[in-house]
């Protein structure tokens, strides 16, 4: 028997479900709605995976409150420490030249005139 044309399901009062056939003879009709079902069901949790791991990339490359924070905290610590290194340093430089330690510029230099 010819398929009906204007119906995606045949009719019951033509035949059940499970012994209609689609296209060829050997593709049962109740299997391909299920198969189709569980592939298209696997298609779209896959696409809902490849969204949520795309977006959780885009979140993670901005940077956060947390890592601004502490670049910051970073920079003021660099820049006590340059302090503390340019204090100790005059501080040494002046014990130096107290106790004659200072290295000048050599007395024995040619003079230029």
């Amino acid at each position: 028997m010819d398929y009906p044309v204007k119906n995606l399901l045949p009719p019951r009062s033509l035949c059940e479900l499970s012994s209609a056939r689609w296209g060829v003879c050997w593709v049962n009709f109740e299997a391909l709605i299920i198969t189709m079902s569980v592939v298209g069901g696997v298609v779209l949790v896959a696409l809902c995976i490849c969204c949520y791991c795309c977006c959780r990339k885009k979140k993670s490359k901005k940077p956060d409150k947390d890592d601004e924070r502490a670049a910051r905290e970073r920079e003021q610590r660099r820049v006590r420490q340059e302090e503390r290194r340019a204090e100790m340093k005059s501080r040494h430089d002046e014990i130096r030249k107290k106790y004659g330690l200072f290295k000048e510029e050599n007395p024995y230099a040619k003079f230029e005139n």
